[in-house]
């Protein structure tokens, strides 16, 4: 505090408290000295200051509040003019207010008398302050959804990690990849990522964005699919995965299916999908940014040709047995044992054929969709497939990128997969030229 300056009414009485300790050990002679420098301090009357020290040097609370200084009309200019300035702060808006106030009434946008003038003219900041606080309250706003709503949407969800010795086929991890590149801005592709825990399987769909539009299309590309019944998701805390519309998509497609969700900044509790992020969507599209209209519809037939080349032909080690070792030193060392590699569809067949009571296989997988999805392997070269899935990379890479006002259809039917399910005969003859 500077010497030149006044104290406030706090520091006043702080100043009191500190004086107050010299002031009861002070002899008479002495306690008027500092009756002298507290009323040099603070220009306070000198009987003031003796009750002050005598008592309870603290303030005390007002008994009546006092009566409003500005009536309605103020009220009504302040409105006016803080529209017309676009609510700028009260600092830069009270000290121009009897000037734009004039310059408003000469347009004929306001209606002002002297008393009024007068008053914008004496009014404080803080009290300008204060009553735009209170008209701001009265002005509509758009509805915004709160952070509770969210909270309420997904506090029935359970939080879980789906078990490693899941056995059952049907329990999906799921993700989204983004294809955005060094920047989030704009519109840009997702990799929609579905992993089911017991047998590997994987489907994958390229969507532009994150509406529910882009999400809903992008599930039923999966879904449709599919070769078997969809028992559990398993997202994490995503707002693109738990909301209204998706949680109604699912229970439209199947009112038994169970949601569960990960903890939130738990990655290993979808460890699954997120190890399959990297070895079958960043190991072939990096982290380039994707955002055009021709890259969804390239990517998705790339995601096509890598659905039979992963699930048919990629064999998979699945964990078999986890124990968990401790020497001497208390410390504790996990040992993994891995069964034989299989293709997701060869694990899906064994537990088909495994003829347990827990997991019958009519409610894995009919023989007839065996039938057309073994026709579908056994009619598909390996090799060659392997290398139109390069050179589609190689040409998903050439096209450019932010093509600004593109507003086709960018989801294209998966031909392949839905002609199988249907019980057509295929011949698989992929082409990216």
């Amino acid at each position: 505090m500077s010497n030149n300056e006044r104290m406030t009414i706090d520091e006043r009485y702080k100043y009191f408290r500190m004086m107050k300790k010299r002031y009861k050990q002070a002899s008479k002679q002495e306690k008027g000295r500092l009756l002298d420098e507290m009323q040099a301090m603070t220009a306070q009357h000198r009987k003031a200051l003796i009750r002050i020290m005598n008592g309870i040097p603290e303030r005390k609370p007002r008994s009546r509040q006092r009566g409003r200084s500005y009536g309605p009309a103020v009220d009504d200019a302040l409105r006016v003019i803080a529209e017309s300035l676009d609510y700028i702060c009260a600092e830069r808006l009270t000290p121009g207010l009897v000037a734009m106030a004039q310059q408003l009434v000469a347009h004929g946008e306001l209606q002002v008398t002297a008393e009024v003038l007068h008053a914008l003219d004496q009014i404080s900041v803080p009290t300008v302050r204060r009553h735009l606080q209170r008209l701001q309250q009265d002005q509509p706003r758009l509805p915004r959804k709160k952070s509770h709503e969210r909270s309420a949407l997904i506090r029935d969800i359970p939080m879980k990690r789906i078990p490693w010795e899941q056995a059952q086929p049907g329990h999906f991890e799921l993700d989204l990849v983004h294809h955005c590149g060094p920047t989030t801005s704009g519109e840009y592709l997702h990799t929609l990522h579905m992993i089911d825990v017991a047998t590997g399987w994987s489907e994958r769909v390229a969507i532009l964005g994150r509406s529910f539009r882009s999400m809903e299309a992008g599930l039923k590309h999966c879904i449709a699919r599919l070769p078997f019944p969809i028992r559990e998701i398993h997202p994490d805390n995503g707002a693109e995965f738990l909301n209204d519309h998706v949680l109604r998509f699912f229970r439209d497609v199947d009112p038994d299916i169970m949601i569960s969700r990960s903890r939130p900044a738990r990655p290993n509790d979808n460890r699954c999908v997120e190890q399959k992020n990297e070895s079958l969507v960043r190991a072939y599209l990096g982290h380039d940014r994707l955002d055009t209209v021709q890259q969804t519809n390239l990517l998705n037939r790339l995601y096509d040709a890598m659905w039979l080349y992963y699930n048919f032909f990629q064999p998979v080690m699945r964990l078999r047995e986890k124990t968990v070792k401790t020497d001497s030193q208390h410390s504790f060392q996990i040992k993994r044992r891995y069964d034989l590699a299989q293709t997701p569809f060869d694990r899906l067949c064994a537990i088909a054929d495994a003829n347990t009571t827990a997991y019958p296989a009519t409610s894995t997988i009919t023989d007839e969709t065996r039938r057309r999805l073994q026709r579908l392997r056994d009619q598909t070269n390996p090799r060659l497939l392997r290398r139109r899935i390069y050179a589609c990379i190689d040409s998903l890479f050439t096209l450019p990128s932010a093509t600004p006002g593109v507003t086709e259809n960018v989801y294209q039917t998966i031909p392949i997969a839905s002609a199988i399910l249907k019980g057509e005969d295929v011949l698989v003859t992929l082409s990216f030229d």
